[in-house]
């Protein structure tokens, strides 16, 4: 009796530890990429001066360090409100635990499907246009720049956005998932001194979007109607349509988004705007 009361008891915490980890794994996924990152830095140095204030018995900075950390939990409230915020809405949408990976992939699968017939599309008729696909980085910071869509991703509708003398044509549209979370949106354009003269606004910033996220972010001039990829500050100009869906699979995929960028390499055609 008193061994199988121990296994509860073992059993019990495994389960709370187990349960804590995932919470805390989620909420880092949630922040990451946002300004929070820097404010969590920030709190983990406060802890570290305060236990080394402690352990050396510096007792004025320790009482400093410990008023902080006193009044902390009201701060981190105040400070990180909008992550909280998207932390609760996810929960009580269901969004709080992963889908099953047959089903991530079919999603990207259809979401890749869209894309690649949208940008098609619009490189034929010489439409500019700017897309990001968010992955395990978060792009919270430039959707607030934009206008919230959360519309269900298609073609029709990435095509629609783009329509020049239209609202939202101005800017980026940042994708998560299956959903065009927001449309013109302002992207950090890149400060790298090699890029080619010939690039505009639109592809400096396609670029400097992947030297700050892990995001996928296509580019479509306006003047030439080329197609253009970017991932880790690398550009793939040029692309044909069964190019560009390859490199999306790759890109986009689990298995192989760490092996698609080494197969290729800066360059490209010229003469693309």
């Amino acid at each position: 009796m008193f061994e199988d009361i121990q296994i509860l008891r073992l059993l019990g915490i495994f389960v709370d530890i187990a349960l804590v980890t995932f919470v805390i794994y989620k909420l880092i996924m949630i922040i990451r990429g946002t300004r929070a990152v820097q404010l969590v830095k920030g709190i983990v140095v406060i802890l570290a001066v305060w236990f080394i204030s402690s352990f050396l018995g510096l007792q004025t900075l320790n009482w400093i360090m410990s008023t902080a950390i006193a009044y902390g939990l009201l701060a981190i409230i105040i400070i990180f409100q909008p992550e909280l915020r998207r932390a609760l809405e996810q929960l009580g949408r269901g969004k709080f635990f992963a889908k099953s990976s047959a089903a991530q992939k079919e999603e990207m699968k259809d979401t890749i499907n869209h894309i690649v017939k949208a940008a098609n599309y619009m490189g034929k008729r010489r439409i500019g246009a700017l897309i990001s696909l968010e992955r395990e980085t978060g792009m919270t910071d430039y959707v607030e720049t934009g206008i919230p869509m959360n519309a269900r991703l298609t073609s029709e509708l990435l095509i629609n956005v783009f329509i020049p003398n239209t609202p939202l044509h101005d800017g980026a549209v940042i994708i998560k998932g299956t959903e065009i979370t927001a449309a013109a949106c302002y992207l950090p354009l890149s400060e790298n001194p090699f890029i080619s003269k010939e690039l505009g606004t639109r592809h400096r910033a396609a670029l400097g979007v992947s030297e700050v996220t892990d995001s996928v972010t296509l580019a479509v001039s306006e003047e030439t109607g080329g197609i253009s990829l970017t991932k880790n500050g690398e550009l793939h100009r040029n692309l044909d349509e069964e190019t560009l869906r390859e490199l999306l699979i790759k890109e986009m995929s689990t298995e192989g988004s760490d092996s698609a960028s080494s197969r290729w390499q800066w360059g490209g055609k010229k003469n693309d705007g």
